[in-house]
């Protein structure tokens, strides 16, 4: 078990399912990971969980299943504004899962993998010891206004990364680069390397806008304004002059050469 969960608080967890044995499950994970925790519901409807938050005090972390007995429980959120951080489950949705992606709020797939479940507390422990109750907030109005089918695509203007025991945003403007290194960290302009909860530059890829960002190979995501300048190899490849230097070279395969040149010079 983590650090962060040694020190964890008693807290109160509202958990918003439909599915009695997934329900359980969840109860039963969250006993093993927060055995103090104070636990309410299941419940099972938008009805009866706009009900419970007339009556009861605003909990401290929210499980909420997407669909439910009678809608989907973004009904509720946009009916009651919350405070306090939730954690979604869903089967696996491209729109959805972005949409949570873009706007830093937490989810799980179905089905529940407790090492998962045990990240996700992990990642809840370290945003509430680090940010207001207004983040949350204002995560989850993002959240919901990207969900609405009419809006327009956006891509994610602010990055969390981890310096020394702080949670911190790092703007789209302040990113040199990202590269995975065993971990994948993010550059900032001003030299910063910093430690991000990202698993792979695939998941960043799809958060940035492409015309200003590029993904140079599997290893480097790079910022238009963080290339200084460019040479073609004689073998085709282009070689990356950045403003923060790398560790290695930044290369670009040849079958990438023509398309980075037309974006490059856009």
């Amino acid at each position: 078990m983590s650090n962060y969960l040694v020190h964890y608080l008693p807290m109160t967890i509202l958990i918003i399912e439909d599915e009695p044995l997934v329900a359980k499950n969840i109860e039963k994970l969250v006993r093993e990971l927060l055995p103090d925790a104070r636990l309410h519901g299941p419940l099972a409807s938008v009805e009866n969980t706009l009900k419970w938050l007339d009556k009861h005090p605003e909990p401290d972390l929210i499980l909420a299943d997407i669909q439910l007995a009678d809608g989907v429980s973004f009904d509720i959120f946009q009916e009651r504004p919350l405070h306090c951080p939730i954690i979604f489950t869903t089967a696996y949705d491209d729109y959805a899962i972005r949409a949570f992606k873009l706007n830093s709020v937490d989810y799980l797939l179905k089905p529940i993998d407790k090492q998962e479940f045990q990240k996700s507390f992990d990642k809840f422990q370290r945003w509430r010891s680090s940010h207001s109750s207004d983040i949350f907030s204002s995560q989850l109005r993002d959240l919901l206004h990207d969900l609405n089918p009419q809006t327009s695509k956006k891509y994610k203007q602010r990055f969390t990364a981890h310096h020394q025991r702080s949670v911190v945003a790092i703007a789209d403007v302040r990113i040199a680069y990202f590269v995975r290194d065993e971990v994948i960290w993010l550059v900032t302009v001003d030299h910063q390397r910093l430690i991000t909860d990202y698993q792979s530059l695939d998941e960043i890829e799809e958060l940035l806008d492409p015309v200003q960002f590029v993904r140079a190979n599997r290893q480097y995501i790079v910022r238009k304004e963080a290339i200084e300048s460019y040479r073609t190899h004689y073998s085709g490849k282009i070689e990356l002059l950045l403003s923060v230097p790398s560790k290695e070279e930044v290369v670009i395969s040849k079958d990438r050469a023509a398309s980075f040149r037309v974006w490059f010079e856009e």
